[in-house]
């Protein structure tokens, strides 16, 4: 690969705008779900925000699997028929509920920034799930002119 395949990695996942977080619950069966989120500097940060859940935040199953069982994988894809274009990432890490703090208060920045909805959606006073990025993998043509990712990078 031509170029920095790590800062084609990092702008990648800064770049899209929804990924799919995977958790296991506490018999190893997956549950994965659609999410938003920002990510800096090694961290992702997705909220629990105030979009129609049928639970409080404690009680969603993604929360109840990360606190049982911290380790969890997202997924960042790009999907077209024309699949040279194919290309994903996937991020490895532990999970933590973050409710206040300096860290917060940046993930909540990061959110903010990125998703304009939640100027209307307000974060504050809602967990945010931050993942300590501990593995990627990334293949396929991650969108950069200067080349492609290669597996298992």
């Amino acid at each position: 690969m031509s170029g920095n395949p790590r800062a084609a990695v990092e702008r990648f996942v800064r770049e899209h705008r929804v990924a799919r977080l995977a958790t296991l619950d506490e018999r190893g069966r997956p549950h994965v779900v659609p999410i938003c989120y920002a990510y800096a500097r090694g961290r992702l940060y997705t909220p629990l925000d105030l979009k129609p859940k049928a639970v409080a935040p404690e009680g969603l199953r993604r929360v109840r699997n990360i606190l049982a069982n911290p380790q969890v994988q997202v997924l960042i894809d790009d999907y077209d028929e024309d699949w040279s274009r194919l290309a994903f990432v996937q991020l490895r890490g532990t999970a933590a509920l973050l409710h206040e703090g300096a860290e917060y208060k940046r993930a909540l920045r990061l959110l903010t920034r990125k998703y304009p909805q939640y100027q209307s959606l307000p974060l504050a006073g809602r967990p945010v799930i931050a993942v300590t990025v501990e593995g990627v993998v990334a293949w396929g043509r991650l969108g950069s002119a200067s080349g492609d990712a290669t597996p298992g990078t």
